[in-house]
């Protein structure tokens, strides 16, 4: 807790809290204020954030958790792949536990399917050239940020003929999920603290339609507890002003133009595809599947009709949302905890119930 206390005691914390609640009296009515990427999620309740926050402003998290957001539908069609003699399924570590219409890949492991934990989708490559006679699969989840590395496995795979190597694409892209929630009816967003990794990656230019024609306060955050609530501060100062724009507050990491040759490797080996989103639905060319040139490495996604329910009565979907809290899911701390998991808020390290369970409960 040391480090917690010497962040709230610092002057310029204590700067930023003074300014956040002096403007919040100039507000016409309460604000509430969205992150999307796991990492603020992260540094929101580990520092205790909305605690020095006034009433006025609330903090919502929404679907910024790649896994937390990976629908039933996908797990389901991994582990039915992993079933096929000779094929070996390779995962990041953060997917093994998330659930499944009935089971997670973990429990699919246990009852032998070949599930191996990655660091890279490279680490799957050299497995698929040291097995030659078994189908290497990569689950490829993840937005903007991973999807490079998964495009230039892919080309590798090409390039040193390594042709049992394959992807199941669960890519996803962030802006048009966030024209998505934006177009729900259960709730009014007033501004969005902007996913630092993914603004990397795309830069400031994806977002522009969130101010522009919504009028909704943007900032891209970094992710140390300072920048969270300099984030925060700025979308304040927006509202106060009534001049939406995207102010890029982290200025140190990502560029207006972001990263063109990542974006141009995605661009290479990927096409716009219409997304299952885990508590949203459906966003059309929200997700990313590989181009006919790049088929021999296709694995044909799930299909979304054919979907399973979320399990029990997790509400995970209406976390992803900001349409409750954890604490409101009946299952939270009971039934759903990290050491027995329902819902994948709480399975990831990033997951908004997770790191409520963690730092906030």
């Amino acid at each position: 807790m040391r480090y917690v206390d010497e962040f709230r005691s610092a002057p310029l914390v204590k700067a930023m809290s003074a300014r956040i609640a002096e403007l919040s009296e100039r507000l016409s009515r309460p604000v509430r204020f969205m992150e999307v990427c796991g990492g603020h999620t992260m540094a929101i309740h580990r520092f205790g954030i909305p605690a020095l926050l006034p009433s006025q402003v609330e903090l919502l998290s929404g679907p910024g958790c790649p896994v937390c957001v990976t629908p039933t539908a996908y797990i389901d069609r991994a582990i039915e792949l992993g079933r096929q003699p000779g094929v070996m399924l390779t995962t990041f570590g953060d997917l093994f536990r998330v659930p499944g219409g009935e089971q997670s890949l973990e429990v699919a492991a246990g009852r032998g399917v070949d599930v191996r934990v990655v660091y890279s989708p490279r680490d799957a490559l050299r497995m698929a050239g040291e097995n030659p006679d078994r189908q290497v699969i990569f689950l490829a989840v993840g937005f903007e940020t991973t999807a490079p590395t998964t495009a230039a496995t892919v080309v590798e795979a090409k390039a040193t003929g390594v042709s049992n190597f394959r992807v199941l694409s669960g890519h996803k892209t962030m802006p048009r999920a966030l024209r998505a929630l934006t177009e729900a009816p259960e709730v009014a967003i007033d501004g969005f603290i902007l996913p630092g990794h993914v603004s990397t990656i795309i830069g400031a230019g994806p977002y522009a339609f969130l101010a522009e024609e919504l009028g909704l306060a943007c900032c891209i955050a970094g992710f140390e507890p300072a920048d969270v609530l300099q984030s925060i501060l700025s979308l304040v100062e927006q509202c106060v002003e009534d001049r939406p724009r995207v102010d890029n507050r982290y200025g140190r990491a990502v560029r207006a133009e972001g990263n063109p040759k990542a974006c141009e490797a995605i661009a290479r080996v990927f096409e716009p595809c219409d997304a299952q989103w885990r508590g949203i639905g459906m966003v059309p060319a929200s997700g990313l599947d590989l181009r006919d040139e790049w088929k021999a490495f296709r694995v044909p996604p799930p299909d979304a009709a054919l979907a399973s329910p979320e399990s029990g009565r997790c509400r995970c979907g209406e976390v992803l949302r900001g349409i409750i809290k954890p604490p409101q899911c009946p299952l939270f701390g009971t039934r759903c905890t990290p050491d027995t998991p329902v819902g994948p808020c709480m399975v990831s390290s990033e997951g908004a119930c997770g790191a409520f369970f963690r730092y906030s409960s």
